[in-house]
């Protein structure tokens, strides 16, 4: 298999994993702060992940050269991870699914600012279908609530969150001075907990940790064993392979996903004018996927 087959293969598995936390997510969101929830994944996560670094090839001197760079990628997840969370304490998690597919559109524009990587016609054409099935789902088929642009506050805490990540796609690539990615990944988490320790101590300290209901720490484990270190990892390998704007195409599967998630969780379908919506960002994503050689 081609290395550019595996970075695919990759974001696939990808979306998968990052659908899951939404719908867990939102379950957990109003039980503890958003800071206090994702200071100890990223904690969970750097330690497993600095394992696996430290068993394979382990982890060299050289890698920790301008540590300014995890810093700033560090702090890019820590403030998407944050705002989606904030996000999740209102907005449905399949609405919020549908937010996060406006990143591959805004990757495009920092991928161009950043890497002066270019889309094409086919892949502008593309990222538009996705990003109205996108807006769509966001305002739920209400054409009134898309006219007067009534979005909930959960969306719009969430947008921004995915400006943020989508910045950090193209930011992987450049910054990266050819480290692994599981190497990489560990910088980028130690970086992200220590934004998350500051910004969030006194959340961390309020925190009854023992008194926390059970969805909480299945949640916390969900998201640093799956929804984190295997996502950064995985995302870390593909944006090495592939260019920023199909790295993240493959988001617009996640609300295809979250919709099979919370069937599975018994929350009930959404309904067919919504799904259309989703339906459009497959479209989408095959667009792009066609678009192998541009």
């Amino acid at each position: 298999m081609s290395l550019i087959a595996r970075g695919h293969l990759a974001m696939l598995c990808f979306s998968a994993l990052v659908a899951g936390s939404f719908s867990l997510g939102s379950l957990a969101a109003n039980e503890i702060a958003p800071a206090a929830l994702n200071a100890v994944r990223f904690l969970i996560a750097a330690v497993v992940i600095g394992v696996l670094a430290w068993a394979s090839k382990g982890i060299p001197r050289s890698a920790f050269r301008a540590p300014w760079r995890y810093l700033v990628l560090g702090g890019l997840f820590a403030t998407y991870f944050v705002l989606m969370f904030e996000g999740l304490k209102t907005a449905a998690p399949v609405s919020t699914a549908a937010v996060f597919t406006l990143t591959p559109l805004m990757s495009a524009g920092f991928g161009w600012v950043l890497l002066r990587q270019i889309t094409t016609k086919r892949m502008a054409i593309a990222l538009a279908i996705g990003a109205v099935g996108a807006v769509w789902v966001i305002f739920r088929a209400d054409l009134n609530a898309l006219l007067q642009f009534r979005v909930g506050q959960g969306e719009i805490y969430y947008f921004w969150g995915c400006v943020a990540h989508a910045a950090y796609t193209p930011m992987v690539r450049k910054l990266n001075r050819g480290e692994a990615p599981v190497v990489f990944t560990f910088g980028m988490l130690l970086a992200g907990l220590f934004v998350l320790t500051v910004y969030g101590w006194g959340d961390i300290r309020a925190t009854d940790w023992a008194g926390l209901p059970g969805i909480v720490w299945i949640t916390v484990v969900y998201l640093a064993l799956f929804a984190s270190a295997a996502t950064f990892v995985l995302l870390q390998f593909a944006t090495l392979q592939l260019p920023s704007a199909k790295v993240m195409a493959y988001t617009y599967l996640v609300p295809s996903w979250v919709a099979v998630w919370e069937i599975a969780l018994g929350h009930g379908a959404p309904n067919m004018l919504v799904l259309v919506g989703v339906a459009m960002t497959i479209v989408a994503l095959v667009m792009l996927l066609r678009n192998e050689h541009a």
